[in-house]
């Protein structure tokens, strides 16, 4: 499956942004979708992730509650929905498809990454 991030950009703290993944390929209501991000000079870290079905979600501590992961299998495409941004947000955001989880050994298509930058 061939996954492509997009809808990242410059923005203050406190606003909004969505991001999308949209997928080709093999059949994408099939794997499970994570988000994760990797800030200059760190790991890479989880974000998010759903399954499948889009029955279970799962996030980092450190963004529950203002980020919000979805999926549409119709459109082959998973979003991630980011509301009260911080600067230490700012990162570029990779999507990815696979098994699932929060860690990336469980992903084995990713896309090629969307950068959010957050200014304070």
């Amino acid at each position: 499956v061939q996954l492509q991030a997009s809808g990242g950009g410059l923005v203050q703290a406190g606003d909004s942004l969505r991001l999308s993944c949209a997928a080709s390929g093999r059949t994408f209501s099939g794997y499970d979708m994570g988000w994760f991000r990797q800030a200059p000079g760190k790991e890479r870290e989880f974000v998010a992730a759903i399954t499948w079905s889009g029955g279970n979600r799962n996030y980092a501590n450190s963004v529950k509650g203002r980020f919000t992961i979805s999926r549409d299998n119709a459109k082959n495409t998973v979003y991630l929905r980011m509301n009260s941004l911080k600067p230490e947000d700012t990162a570029v955001y990779f999507c990815a498809a696979g098994l699932g989880g929060s860690y990336s050994e469980g992903y084995g298509y990713w896309g090629q990454g969307t950068l959010v930058t957050v200014s304070s």
